[in-house]
């Protein structure tokens, strides 16, 4: 076995999209061989209605996937395909967007006003960038959820983790995305395929994320639950955690436990041109892309 070491640890930061929504970004519009297959990932939360109610109205998508996560609140989404729903609390929509699409997203806070969600974006490789967009609404009820004997929960949106399957398939890069929970003190392992680029993002709590060039660097100096734990070294709320290769991570909660997402995926390795969002490879595909909007060829007509 081989511990991946920390490459960086970097707090999210706040940004505004769509008509005016407060997100924090943790990563997006940067080097996209740093985490391929992911493009981009917005922490949508927000205590006030007036931070997110003007949502994400009409915009264009090619080329990639959009994976939403939602804990809090709802999401009202329709597309140019006819396409509308809403995803409740602990549903994921996973979009491809293919060849091409136009929709909203309507974010909706609960009876107290909160909303709470992620935005992933995943790319799509050359041979897939012009297929047909779909849909895959999960529901809360229909994501696997596992339990350890120290209390770890992890449920499992795509990919497999402890005997569950998530209820998301057929994507490009063979994703994993869980949804982790490690209780106060707690020392955990999770296995991570070598060939994967990986990140965590803490959005609950703390942990001390072991590094492989000083793996003990995650059992020092203060006693929580039983077990000493570095508070140097704990990454809390809010924080991208971005992994080298290896085959698996090991962490430490710190004193309230930590909740985090753990997300992997196969690297395409293509060349990326990439203008807001829309994904291609070329530049001349990226134009094209953006002279089917103007002459309104982008939708592709239904079959």
């Amino acid at each position: 076995m081989s511990l991946r070491p920390l490459l960086e640890k970097r707090p999210a930061q706040p940004t505004l999209e769509g008509a005016g929504v407060k997100l924090h970004r943790a990563f997006g519009f940067h080097d996209p061989s740093e985490l391929d297959p992911f493009l981009l990932f917005d922490d949508f939360r927000n205590e006030d209605p007036l931070d997110f109610e003007k949502g994400f109205p009409w915009h264009p998508h090619r080329g990639i996937e959009t994976i939403t996560y939602v804990l809090s609140g709802e999401v009202e989404h329709s597309d140019s395909l006819g396409n509308a729903g809403t995803l409740g609390a602990g549903g994921v929509q996973w979009m491809t967007a293919g060849s091409g699409i136009l929709h909203q997203e309507m974010p909706i806070g609960n009876a107290t006003g909160q909303m709470h969600g992620f935005q992933l974006w995943g790319n799509l490789p050359a041979a897939q960038k012009m297929t047909a967009p779909r849909y895959q609404d999960i529901t809360a009820a229909d994501i696997p959820e596992v339990t350890d004997d120290d209390g770890t929960r992890v449920k499992v949106i795509t990919g497999e983790f402890w005997g569950q399957r998530g209820p998301v398939d057929g994507i490009a890069a063979d994703p994993q995305y869980l949804d982790v929970f490690v209780p106060a003190g707690v020392k955990k392992t999770f296995r991570i395929d070598t060939y994967r680029r990986a990140f965590a993002y803490v959005f609950e709590g703390s942990a001390a994320f072991a590094d492989a060039s000083a793996p003990s660097g995650v059992l020092l100096e203060k006693e929580v639950a039983g077990q000493e734990v570095n508070i140097r070294d704990l990454s809390g709320d809010r924080t991208l955690i971005r992994f080298g290769s290896g085959d698996e991570i090991t962490l430490q909660a710190g004193p309230e436990g930590v909740r985090f997402l753990l997300i992997s995926g196969a690297p395409i390795d293509e060349p990326v041109a990439w203008h807001g969002p829309i994904v291609m490879n070329t530049r001349e595909e990226l134009h094209q892309a953006f002279k089917d909007l103007k002459n309104g060829s982008f939708i592709a007509p239904a079959h």
